[in-house]
């Protein structure tokens, strides 16, 4: 066997811009809106109008139309490497990580370990969503010089339920921005200010279609761009919704004005706790006209691609499900265990939890179009039928 005939094949060299991304993602309904490629771009080229109906990408420059770039044709190819929906990304992202891609029967993802969490400091469980994780988990993060910062969600200074990216950088702007609102809001775009302020080294807090984003970039070399995202915490989503929702069916059909509500979440049903005490729930059916776009092709229930995966599934709303994926996701869970930072029992003692997370893995992972990469479709079974009606009973004669 000859020198060439042995050595490897050459590694296809990566091509693929803008004018790929805009026709192969932004149009096909594929495009999440979560900012990967607008926050990495190079050549700041990439607009994003962060509102709704909006949520997308879009070329600034019209030298070649809003389709192509200029950059693009001499070679730049930032913003595909940096889009968690672009072709293989799912591969991409868990080659990556975990050297391997997940096995058919893994539809919540590749895990170390599954945990049942809270928050041992009171004031954090309290303050925050379910049990408290991802506020004390950022906390800790910055105690322990892991990240400097985190880009999450916030809210407008005058709509306490009008989400924004922002960046917390101590304690009391983690807590000032603890909770779920179920609206959208890019958090990469945060990334933005920590540059300005010249903060590098960060955590991402978001749903799957934001935590995907890094590992896929590090895996089809970005370069540095993909440098600052040294953390990523994934919040399990099944949708989130439209703004209007709040207007249009809390208001207009249940008389619950926006600015009068403290608390949300999602349990089965969508719960609302009041200013005057009272809770109330809403059939999650009903929620579904308000469904924003970007979620309807969405295949990640799990946040497949975070360090630590969490979402208050289960039957506690004490309590949050908690995916140790990587291992410098378990280095950290396991030290904020041992210093009694947060309590952890074992994820199987809540059965109800692990049948929804393969439930709800299930039933996101069957929206991914036919037309894209099979590899997020990879051994999800198909819908069961439903049974026949039975036949009318025979009229009495």
């Amino acid at each position: 066997m000859t020198l060439t005939e042995s050595a490897p094949p050459k590694a296809e060299r990566w091509t693929a811009q803008w004018k790929e991304l805009y026709a192969e993602v932004v149009t096909t309904g594929l495009c999440t809106g979560c900012a990967g490629c607008v926050v990495t771009c190079p050549h700041d080229v990439i607009g994003y109008e962060h509102s709704e109906g909006k949520y997308l990408p879009f070329h600034l420059e019209e030298e070649l139309g809003l389709d192509n770039c200029i950059h693009g044709e001499k070679g730049c190819t930032t913003c595909t490497r940096a889009c968690p929906r672009f072709r293989a990304w799912e591969p991409a992202a868990d080659m990556h990580l975990f050297g391997r891609v997940r096995e058919p029967e893994e539809m919540g993802g590749i895990w170390r370990a599954l945990y049942l969490t809270r928050a041992s400091d009171d004031m954090v469980h309290k303050i925050g969503q379910d049990g408290g994780l991802v506020s004390a988990m950022l906390i800790w993060l910055m105690e322990h010089d892991y990240i400097e910062a985190a880009m999450v969600s916030g809210v407008e200074p005058d709509d306490a339920w009008k989400a924004k990216p922002v960046l917390a950088r101590n304690t009391a702007e983690v807590l000032a921005t603890a909770g779920s609102r179920y609206t959208y809001c890019a958090n990469p775009l945060a990334l933005r200010d920590a540059k300005e302020q010249g903060l590098s080294r960060l955590a991402l807090v978001g749903m799957g279609c934001q935590t995907s984003s890094p590992p896929t970039m590090w895996d089809r070399k970005a370069g540095k761009v993909s440098k600052p995202f040294l953390f990523n915490i994934g919040l399990l989503c099944s949708k989130t919704f439209d703004d209007a929702i709040f207007p249009e069916l809390f208001e207009a059909k249940y008389g619950l004005k926006k600015a009068d509500m403290v608390k949300m979440n999602i349990k089965g049903v969508f719960q609302i706790w009041m200013k005057d005490g009272s809770f109330h729930e809403i059939d999650l059916k009903e929620c579904h006209k308000w469904t924003r776009e970007g979620c309807k092709n969405c295949p990640d229930f799990s946040a497949e691609h975070a360090d630590v995966s969490t979402g208050g599934i289960g039957e506690d709303n004490d309590w949050t499900l908690t995916i140790v994926r990587t291992e410098l996701g378990e280095e950290v869970i396991n030290r904020m265990i041992a210093d009694g930072s947060i309590i952890a029992r074992p994820a199987q003692d809540d059965k109800e939890a692990m049948r929804l997370l393969r439930l709800l893995s299930i039933v996101s992972r069957r929206r991914w179009p036919e037309f894209a990469d099979r590899a997020p479709s990879v051994g999800v079974p198909p819908p069961k039928k439903k049974a026949d009606a039975p036949a009318p009973a025979p009229a009495a004669p």
